[in-house]
């Protein structure tokens, strides 16, 4: 594993001699506009296996993606091997169909101290609620980023992650029927503590979200990658591209239905992913992904 093999991979190209919040978001911005989140392994008849050595070969060398316990694992190890202060924590993120969050912890995220105040990083959430760059961790204090309105909520030692959402206009919304228009003006992401979490706390939600038949994570087959100013997507065999803030806080969607033939080439094209295994797409839940 080399630190240098891990910059050429998210085309980082800046300064790493000092671990401060400048070079950390910047690391933290070209990773999530070159790895993807994705769960197409799941899809592939391969297994997601938490081990630093095996995701650091899926990510760098191979030029995959992955989830939370990929992605912000292996983050952690680039920002400990830069002398950051990083520690692992575990959420509960919330489900909208159920109006609740998790009953058992299925997310990894990293806490990183810098200068006396503690920031929360995470690149593994993927989709439209992917955050672009580190938050401070306070309660009540609006984030603005590129992407939305984030803040974090405590309440009695649990912190609430929430982004306020935009507008959006869909050009094409015939392309999908089942996309409508939220009336929700925030949406809940994920609640954690700052307990801190060791990677094999992990293994078993590691193993239910790819195995349990109502796992979102089975029911879907997912691929999104932060672009310089919005979102690309595949879930199943629709494409969604976002244009963050097209026009007077409205976000641009663009959405589009993918044969079979397109598949392998719009992952290939759009997400430079390219796979080893036949690729059996999915989505059989009606979840809203944005």
């Amino acid at each position: 594993m080399d630190i240098k093999e891990y910059f050429v991979r998210i085309s980082y190209r800046g300064s790493h001699n000092k671990p401060d919040l400048g070079t950390m978001s910047d690391i933290f911005q070209h990773h999530i506009q070159a790895v993807p989140f994705e769960n197409l392994s799941i899809h592939c008849g391969e297994r997601i296996e938490l081990d630093l050595e095996e995701t650091y070969n899926k990510i760098v060398r191979k030029k995959r993606g992955g989830w939370c316990m990929e992605n912000n694992y292996l983050l952690s190890w680039a920002l400990k091997t830069l002398g950051y202060d990083v520690t692992l924590l575990g959420a509960k993120v919330y489900v909208p169909e159920f109006d609740a969050y998790a009953e058992e912890m299925d997310h990894l995220l990293l806490k990183v101290v810098l200068d006396g105040k503690s920031y929360i990083v995470d690149a593994g959430f993927g989709m439209a609620y992917q955050m672009w760059q580190p938050m401070e961790l306070i309660s009540g204090t609006d984030q603005p980023q590129t992407p939305g309105v984030f803040r974090f909520q405590e309440e009695s030692g649990i912190w609430y992650l929430e982004k306020v959402k935009r507008k959006q206009w869909v050009l094409n919304q015939s392309a999908s029927a089942s996309h409508k228009m939220e009336e929700e003006v925030c949406r809940r992401v994920y609640l954690f503590t700052l307990q801190p979490r060791d990677i094999e706390e992990f293994r078993g939600c590691n193993a239910h979200l790819q195995t349990a038949p109502d796992s979102l994570f089975v029911t879907k087959s997912i691929c999104s990658l932060q672009t310089a100013d919005g979102i690309r997507a595949l879930v199943g065999w629709k494409l969604t591209e976002i244009k963050y803030n097209y026009r007077d806080n409205m976000d641009l969607v663009e959405i589009r239905m993918l044969a079979d033939e397109e598949i392998e080439k719009t992952l290939k094209e759009k997400f430079t992913i390219t796979l080893d295994k036949k690729f059996v797409p999915v989505n059989t839940s009606r979840l809203s992904l944005f």
